[in-house]
């Protein structure tokens, strides 16, 4: 995809609550046509581990990322499929 044209922002927002050794995170990409997507992680602090919050900050932001990831992936299968009446292989995620 080259040439010149229009720019679009999307914008990730991630929001992450801690509850004692849980942590969890949310992912919020805003700015996308037809709305909102939101992805989740979580993470939990072994009790044999030394608890380190960045850690699970860390761990559950990735987790939410990747979720959202997914989400996005077949998000673009399902319009590919629905515009060209195939189905879409090795998309997925």
């Amino acid at each position: 995809m080259t040439g010149t044209g229009r720019t679009k922002t999307w914008t990730v927002e991630i929001s992450i609550v801690e509850s004692g050794s849980d942590v969890r995170a949310e992912a919020r990409l805003r700015g996308r046509e037809g709305g909102q997507m939101v992805g989740q992680g979580t993470a939990r602090c072994n009790p044999a581990d030394e608890n380190v919050p960045a850690i699970g900050d860390e761990l559950s932001t990735a987790r939410a990322l990747s979720d959202l990831s997914h989400q996005l992936l077949n998000r673009a299968a399902h319009d590919i499929e629905v515009h060209t009446a195939r189905p879409v292989e090795r998309l997925r995620a």
